[in-house]
């Protein structure tokens, strides 16, 4: 029997319509949690009959059609939950949880008791821990479907999204693309309509560089505020999770459910009293009137190539000051001087990797981190070899000296949003077009400023290039905002003001409604 969680203002959120929107037909095409709750109150859908239409999406698209490769496993039981949930929601509509029957995908590198968590790596394929991830857990007790695992960049170690057992993820707008990365199946399935949202990691830019190339919203939050336990690591000090979804609404719903103190990991008692009944108390048409955002302009390109991204954000910064903000454009030289010596993941891996490995039951088919660079299996195998190598990393002066910069970049920061009185830093995600799949590395993207800070940051949608023979929309451009520590709303509310304004979302044409989907 599963037990939910409620959380009240997201309740209100979810089941508060009015009498037309509760009768206004359900389209599964770029669904929300919204109408997805409406079409459950007014009897046009039940969970089995929704988990249905996801499935037959993911058998349609995933391995066929467009082979999008965004999923490596589908939950075997996910029509057996779908029917326990309807039975729930009959015999206690007001009683399920706040994310009852919403259809998610999870990056497969968070643990699942009930499927396997490979990382993408072929030698994990059979590997089950004992325990759900903390947010799985917590999602789950949420009311969530969980629909399956997402492909990725092999342990999350880059961002072109390959990985040796799911293969290359396609980009759904052009699929001679990647979706970015790490977290590319969990972009390209909820931008392909495959599930509502889902789950990222973020060590350097993984949460948000799909959502940039995916026309999609992502969150990388404080550090602090969301648990990592159970997902497989890559940094200590980097690593974050965190949603992506199609709207701001939806990616601050599923925030609502994934953020909270774990003992497991002890940084998010940094987060305790730092979360807000709701990350959608802020979304409101007036959000922008009267914020100040800074445009960092040294992480704007300035050639050619740049073009499109540049003016793509140009439409931003206009549209935000249409709605009432002031926008600033600044320079901050410490962040060009300090970003090659800020990154720790490689110094900290091999540790956060074997305490993981450790954690697995005796039986699982790869129990080390020296048993996985052994079997030369991985799609990442120089990544992790080169980490295997740093025995001792965070005992190193190099490393100490990095951590120290970081708290040179923080700093630098927050002392310049002080002295130019900034709601928001204002940037593209990536300078240039995400990269064709032939390409040897996902190129030019500003995730650093997040990542080496421990800030926040929201990305969302900036708009499209030019239309192509392969890219018949044109290929996503993301924007990011980034703020101090814990502002995550006021970041949503911002992006959530020029996602009614300009109503950026597009459905890609290679994955369309299938016949007879409402």
């Amino acid at each position: 029997m599963r037990h939910f969680i409620q959380i009240a203002t997201v309740g209100a959120v979810l089941c508060v319509t009015s009498p037309a929107a509760a009768q206004a037909p359900f389209h599964l095409e770029e669904a929300t949690i919204v109408s997805i709750r409406s079409a459950f109150a007014s009897g046009q859908l039940t969970c089995t009959q929704l988990t249905k239409l996801y499935l037959d999406r993911i058998e349609a698209y995933n391995l066929k059609g467009p082979s999008l490769h965004a999923i490596i496993n589908v939950n075997p039981e996910a029509m057996e939950s779908a029917a326990e949930m309807d039975q729930e929601y009959r015999a206690n509509r007001a009683g399920v949880g706040a994310l009852h029957c919403i259809p998610l995908v999870l990056k497969d590198n968070f643990n699942t008791a009930d499927m396997p968590t490979t990382g993408g790596n072929v030698g994990m394929k059979d590997s089950r821990p004992s325990a759900d991830a903390f947010t799985v857990a917590k999602l789950r007790r949420a009311g969530t479907l969980i629909l399956g695992k997402a492909n990725l960049q092999e342990f999350a170690r880059g961002g072109m999204s390959t990985s040796s057992l799911g293969g290359q993820v396609l980009n759904p707008y052009d699929l001679t693309r990647t979706p970015g990365g790490s977290s590319g199946g969990t972009g390209a399935a909820v931008a392909a309509n495959l599930a509502l949202a889902g789950t990222g990691s973020d060590t350097g830019q993984s949460i948000r560089s799909p959502s940039s190339a995916n026309n999609l919203v992502g969150v990388r939050p404080t550090r602090g505020l969301v648990s990592r336990s159970g997902v497989i690591p890559n940094s200590q000090t980097q690593d974050e999770v965190g949603p992506i979804a199609r709207t701001v609404t939806d990616a601050a719903l599923v925030l609502d459910v994934m953020a909270g103190y774990d003992p497991a990991d002890p940084i998010t008692a940094f987060g305790r009293r730092h979360q807000p009944a709701s990350y959608t108390h802020l979304l409101h048409a007036e959000a922008l009137r009267g914020a100040r955002i800074g445009a960092m302009t040294n992480l704007f390109g300035k050639d050619e190539r740049h073009r499109e991204v540049n003016k793509a954000m140009e439409g931003v910064i206009a549209r935000m000051e249409g709605q009432g903000a002031t926008v600033v454009r600044f320079e901050l030289p410490e962040y060009d001087r300090l970003l090659p010596i800020i990154a720790t993941d490689r110094y900290e891996a091999r540790t956060v990797t074997e305490k993981y490995f450790a954690a697995l039951p005796p039986n699982s088919p790869i129990r080390s981190f020296g048993m996985l660079v052994a079997a030369k299996t991985s799609a990442v195998q120089k990544t992790l070899e080169a980490e295997y190598a740093i025995a001792d990393g965070m005992n190193s002066a190099e490393y100490k000296d990095r951590m120290l910069n970081r708290d040179k970049l923080r700093l630098a920061v927050a002392n310049k949003m002080a002295e130019l009185n900034l709601d928001a830093i204002l940037y593209p995600h990536q300078r240039i077009l995400v990269v064709p799949v032939t390409a040897v590395d996902q190129l030019e993207r500003n995730g650093p400023l997040s990542n080496g800070t421990g800030f926040p940051a929201v990305t969302f949608q900036a708009g499209f290039s030019v239309a192509t023979a392969t890219a018949p929309l044109g290929v996503p451009i993301g924007a990011e905002l980034l703020g101090l520590d814990f502002t995550e709303d006021k970041l949503l509310s911002y992006a959530y003001v020029l996602e009614q304004a300009a109503n950026p979302r597009k459905s890609p044409r290679s994955t369309p409604p299938l016949p007879g989907e409402p």
